[in-house]
């Protein structure tokens, strides 16, 4: 039994085809066929039904595969132990962002980690909660930031801050000389939301649930998708509707937010509590303190402060 041997199970229950399980581990599909059957001979069991149209496991691979990524993580780790025996500020840390957060938190805290620790480089993705999630149980990030509600087995969350939502109008609009808006205002509009997958979207219809109906006949409410705040920011600019944004998204500075206005919900104000994610397992403990640090230096629209402990 060997690591490789390992890594190729996990990538074939992760993917479910033999093809795309070897692209990911940059071998030739008879190579990891190959491995798995040496693999399932030594164990004297199936781990894998192999079926004409899927492949699926069997109820003791279930137990082998989370075994094995116990055990890669486990391996993973050594090699981060050793790194750590030198500057834990000197490798290569892979930071992963919700779409929501990363376009806005980014930028401000990236001049901040240069200043502190030059010799980290950063490797940046970002995504959906869902993906970034696997992508930190697997081993592929080391640290993300996502907003809460966020529990996982072997994870720690640190919060950040609260994030207050905001709304963005077209500069002509009949409210921008309100003062604040009422969430049940909404509903006699038509309001910009991001598509299914987005937590920030879950948020916002949580707030206002009457927005994930569209209602276009007799003139009510209708709701229109975004794939991204960027986006739906050009649609708002451009008199297509209003959107709700979290505050650091509305940056009065930029050039197309002079044809935008951005108002405040009346009490009590929608926020999200934004936080870091880490694996237990993850022994740099100041690559983690690091960018919390620069997240709470860094002056972002509109947010919250907290002073709360990490969360095991």
């Amino acid at each position: 039994m060997t690591l490789t041997e390992l890594r190729y199970v996990v990538a074939v229950a992760r993917e479910r085809h033999f093809g795309r399980a070897a692209e990911a581990c940059f071998v030739s599909q008879p190579t990891l066929s190959v491995g798995i059957k040496k693999l399932e001979e030594e164990l004297g069991i199936a781990i894998f039904e192999r079926g004409s149209s899927e492949i699926t496991l069997t109820a003791v691979g279930e137990l082998i595969v989370a075994q094995a990524g116990r055990i890669l993580e486990e391996a993973a780790g050594i090699k981060a132990i050793a790194q750590q025996s030198g500057d834990p500020l000197g490798h290569p840390l892979r930071l992963g962002a919700i779409y929501t957060a990363g376009p806005y938190l980014l930028p401000q805290i990236l001049p901040l980690l240069r200043q502190r620790a030059p010799n980290m480089q950063l490797i940046i993705q970002e995504s959906y909660t869902a993906d970034l999630r696997e992508q930190l149980k697997r081993g592929k990030l080391d640290l993300i930031i996502i907003s809460l509600p966020f529990t996982e087995p072997g994870v720690v969350t640190q919060a950040l801050y609260d994030e207050p939502f905001q709304i963005a109008l077209p500069a002509d609009h009949e409210w921008g000389k309100r003062s604040s808006i009422e969430a049940e205002s909404l509903s006699d509009e038509t309001v910009l939301l991001l598509g299914a997958g987005h937590c920030f979207r879950d948020q916002v219809l949580k707030m206002c649930p009457q927005l994930g109906v569209s209602q276009t006949a007799n003139g009510m409410q209708q709701t229109l998708e975004g794939s991204s705040l960027e986006t739906i920011r050009y649609m708002v600019a451009s008199g297509a509707g209003i959107t709700i944004l979290p505050s650091t998204a509305c940056i009065p500075t930029r050039e197309e937010n002079r044809m935008l206005v951005f108002k405040s919900f009346a009490e009590p104000v929608p926020v999200r509590r934004m936080a870091l994610a880490w694996r237990k397992s993850f022994p740099r403990p100041q690559a983690v303190e690091l960018v919390r640090q620069a997240i709470l230096d860094a002056k972002l629209s509109g947010i919250r402060g907290l002073g709360l402990p990490a969360e095991h």
